[in-house]
C-alpha cells in the first residue's frame, strides 16, 4: 500500500524541521567564524580559520584526544565486546541486569562523577602521569551505555547461537570462534561504538575541566576567552571532522552468509 500524499507531506515536514534544527546552528557557526575581527572591517574573511594552526596547545590537545579515543576503542574491543558476547551466548537471563548496569553512567551527573573520581585521579597525577590521556578510563565508563546498545543491537540482528554452535562443531577454539566468526558479525556495532568514542572524547568538557586537564574542549574554551571567532571556527572544524568519521560507517546491509548443510 502506497502512502497517501498526507503521509508523504508529514514525512517531508518532519525531515525539513529536523534538518533545519540541525543545520541552522552549523550555519550560524560558519557565519560567525567568517566575520572580520575588527568592527571597521567589512565583508567576509577566513582569518579565524587561518590562525587555527598557530593556536597554542591546540595541536597537542587534538593529538592527545585522538590517542585517548584510540585507547577507549581498544578497551571497548578488549573488555566490552567479549563481555556482551558472553552474556548473549551463555547468560541470556542477565541481559537486562547488564543493560541496567551499563545505563548507570547516563543517570549520574558529571559533577557527581568528578567528585567520586577526583581522589583517584589525584593519586594518578602524583604517582603515574599528569597527561589527559589518563582520562580514557573514565571516558570508557561514560561511553558504556552507547557502546552496549550498539553491540547489543548488532548481536540481536545476528543468529550468533547458531554461528557459535557451528564453529564449535567444526572444532574451533573459543578464541578462533570470537575472532573469526562472532567479531565479523559485530563489525558495524564495533564501528558505531568506536566513532561514538571519538565524538565523546572530542566533545567532553565538564569532567576534564573540573579535573584541570587540558583536553580539546578545554583548549577551545580557553581560546574563546580571547577570540570568539577562532573558538567557533575550531568547534565547527571538530564537528565537520566527526561528521566525516560518521559517514565512514558502512550504510549498506551486509550480505548474509548462508550455510548449506547436506544431510546424508
Amino acid at each position: 500500500m502506497k502512502p497517501t500524499w498526507k503521509v508523504k507531506l508529514w514525512r517531508y515536514s518532519i525531515i525539513f524541521v529536523v534538518s533545519l534544527y540541525l543545520l541552522l546552528p552549523i550555519y550560524s557557526m560558519l557565519d560567525f567564524s567568517t566575520k572580520p575581527f575588527a568592527f571597521f572591517q567589512k565583508g567576509r574573511t577566513l582569518d579565524a580559520w587561518k590562525v587555527i594552526p598557530s593556536q597554542p596547545d591546540l595541536t597537542i590537545a587534538i593529538f592527545r584526544s585522538l590517542i585517548t579515543a584510540a585507547i577507549v576503542m581498544f578497551l571497548i574491543l578488549v573488555l566490552i565486546v567479549p563481555t556482551v558476547v558472553w552474556v548473549h551466548l551463555k547468560l541470556p537471563k542477565l541481559k537486562r541486569i547488564v543493560e541496567l548496569i551499563c545505563l548507570i553512567p547516563l543517570a549520574i551527573p558529571a559533577i557527581v562523577i568528578v567528585v567520586g573520581i577526583a581522589p583517584l585521579y589525584r593519586w594518578i597525577s602524583i604517582n603515574i602521569t599528569e597527561s589527559p590521556i589518563s582520562l580514557s578510563l573514565v571516558y570508557s565508563m561514560l561511553i558504556l551505555p552507547y557502546t552496549y546498545r550498539a553491540l547489543s543491537a548488532a548481536l540481536d540482528a545476528s543468529d550468533i547461537h547458531t554461528l557459535a554452535e557451528a564453529a564449535r562443531t567444526l572444532g574451533a577454539s573459543t578464541t578462533r570462534m570470537m575472532a573469526g566468526v562472532i567479531m565479523p558479525t559485530l563489525r558495524t556495532g564495533i564501528l558505531n561504538g568506536s566513532f561514538i568514542a571519538i565524538a565523546l572524547v572530542l566533545g567532553e568538557f565538564t569532567i576534564s575541566n573540573l579535573l584541570n586537564y587540558k583536553t580539546f574542549q578545554v583548549v577551545i574554551a580557553t581560546i574563546g576567552r580571547s577570540n570568539g571567532n577562532v573558538a567557533v571556527a575550531v568547534s565547527l572544524a571538530s564537528i565537520i571532522f566527526v561528521l566525516l568519521l560518521l559517514l565512514l560507517i558502512p550504510q549498506k546491509n551486509r550480505q548474509k552468509e548462508v550455510l548449506d548443510v547436506d544431510v546424508a
